[in-house]
């Protein structure tokens, strides 16, 4: 993950203003699925299956079409979802595809600019 902050840890940390009184749901379970797609189960329970393969040819998610590499998921630092340093995936825009929440229903302490 190589030192670098993520906003997932600035929201974390609270240094983003609405984020300190946001209760931030964190996948506590990940597996790797056939065609791009990852089962998670999140703290607050909620689990359920997100279909990635529209990432596959786009940028630095072109390497999970290497054989082995998109299966080598796993929990990162501030509940990341992380491949290797290049990869990465913020768990806050999973949950909401994986719910079908908006924004402003998992943060609502979020104001707009």
């Amino acid at each position: 993950f190589s030192g670098r902050t993520s906003a997932c840890q600035a929201l974390d940390e609270g240094s983003i203003p609405f984020a300190r009184s946001t209760m931030m749901k964190r996948p506590v379970e990940i597996k790797a699925l056939p065609g791009y797609k990852l089962w998670l189960r999140y703290s607050d329970g909620v689990s359920g299956i997100v279909d990635l393969s529209d990432l596959v040819e786009q940028g630095v998610f072109r390497a999970w079409k290497e054989a082995g590499v998109f299966e080598r998921v796993q929990l990162g630092d501030h509940g990341a979802i992380v491949w290797n340093d290049d990869i990465d995936l913020c768990p806050d825009a999973i949950y909401l595809q994986l719910t079908g929440q908006s924004p402003e229903q998992l943060f609502p302490n979020l104001k707009s600019a």
